[in-house]
């Protein structure tokens, strides 16, 4: 799995502020990256909860088609989890 350019920033980030305090641009820059990474947990937990949901109703094709939705998310490509 790549990882998103936004997770390399983050790294970024944390290992400059393990060595001083962070600017206050730097700081918005984390918390941004923070607030997306707590966008993309909760759009994965969605996506996970809707393809237990196709597995236990046997959907087969509506679990093929969460699947595709969570490897577009894993690669970062931006698109509303479940629609």
């Amino acid at each position: 799995m790549a990882f998103l350019p936004m997770y390399q920033r983050l790294a970024e980030l944390w290992t400059v502020m393990q060595r001083r305090q962070l600017t206050d641009n730097e700081k918005t820059e984390m918390d941004q990256c923070l607030k997306l990474n707590a966008k993309l947990c909760w759009d994965m937990a969605y996506l996970e909860n809707i393809s237990l949901m196709a597995s236990i109703t046997a959907d087969v094709e509506w679990q093929h088609e969460i699947c595709q939705e969570i490897e577009s998310l894993q690669l970062g490509q931006d698109k509303k989890p479940g629609r």
